[in-house]
């Protein structure tokens, strides 16, 4: 039996964040609409470049082929496209073997409200200033960067996903206490409230669904980091020991686990995601995202204090 919808881990992605359309972004910008539009047409059987995106949703709906019996993945396409442009992108479908089948094509209108019409836990576009919009009104929603790696995904299918923590899993308010007296208040502030959890923070959600589809997975040992893991969660957060123990009591408290925790104290995340090669890796500050695109598919989660 298939998971009803309201269980299901959903996405919803603009064709710029999954495809590579930057020469026909540019065609729209320097000429208009109608360009762009012709453009597509012309080309319409001309399969498009992956964009940053593409291996994370690749290998997010290789999850349905692990659990076909629940099939816990949907991956809808928001899109500003009108319905007829939209055709050169559902064709390219078929080719990369994705098992995206519902599309809105909104003819300029901002997609991201229809996540609640679809329960997407997640949207991505590659659209900054959109992305601020839907944040600011509440949806959990990312700016993906450019990352030229993310077309030479590797062979094997698990996924892997990596989150920073305040800011992303939870809400700002250590970092809060950060802005305010530096490191001593900081690290004074989450030892005295070690066992008082953290609340949500806009991709608490996703990572609630992510746990509940590695539930499917019988192991020998949850706790295990298992190669043959179908999900491989991380975090990389900048906080260390004192303030390490916060974080894992939140976690506990969810009945949530990560496979890896690095706790780099201010070491550049770049240099541990070059090694984990994550599909996709979730920040709130720029600052980390910039070096690690590089080679590493990343989104800025631009919430709370860090993005005032």
């Amino acid at each position: 039996m298939a998971y009803p919808i309201e269980s299901k881990l959903v996405v919803g992605i603009t064709s710029t964040a999954l495809f590579d359309f930057s020469k026909e972004h540019d065609i729209f910008v320097s000429d208009g609409l109608e360009a762009f539009r012709s453009y597509q047409a012309e080309h319409r059987h001309e399969v498009p470049p992956p964009g940053a995106a593409f291996p994370f949703i690749k290998r997010l709906l290789h999850l349905n082929k692990i659990f076909p019996d629940q099939m816990p993945v949907e991956v809808v396409i928001l899109s500003r496209n009108d319905p007829e442009a939209g055709l050169r992108m559902m064709d390219a479908m078929p080719h990369y073997e994705l098992d995206i089948t519902r599309a809105f094509f909104l003819s300029g209108a901002p997609p991201y409200p229809y996540m609640e019409a679809v329960n997407a836990c997640l949207y991505l576009s590659t659209n900054k200033e959109e992305v601020k919009e839907a944040v600011a009104g509440g949806f959990p929603a990312g700016h993906v960067l450019p990352c030229a790696a993310a077309a030479n995904d590797d062979g094997d299918n698990q996924l892997r996903i990596a989150f920073d923590f305040d800011g992303v899993l939870v809400d700002d308010e250590a970092e809060s206490k950060y802005a305010d007296g530096g490191l001593p208040l900081f690290f004074h502030y989450e030892v005295e409230n070690k066992d008082r959890p953290l609340k949500d923070g806009p991709l608490m959600p996703l990572l609630k669904r992510l746990s509940d589809i590695q539930k499917l997975q019988e192991e020998q040992s949850s706790r295990v980091n298992n190669p043959e893991k179908a999900i491989r969660i991380s975090i990389v957060t900048a906080r260390n020991a004192p303030a390490h123990e916060r974080l894992i009591n939140t976690m506990k408290h969810l009945g949530l686990e990560a496979d890896e925790l690095f706790l780099t104290g201010g070491i550049e995340k770049k240099n541990i995601l070059d090694i984990m090669k994550p599909q996709i890796f979730f920040d709130d500050q720029i600052g980390h995202l910039t070096p690690a695109s590089e080679n590493t598919p990343c989104v800025h989660i631009p919430f709370g204090i860090r993005n005032a």
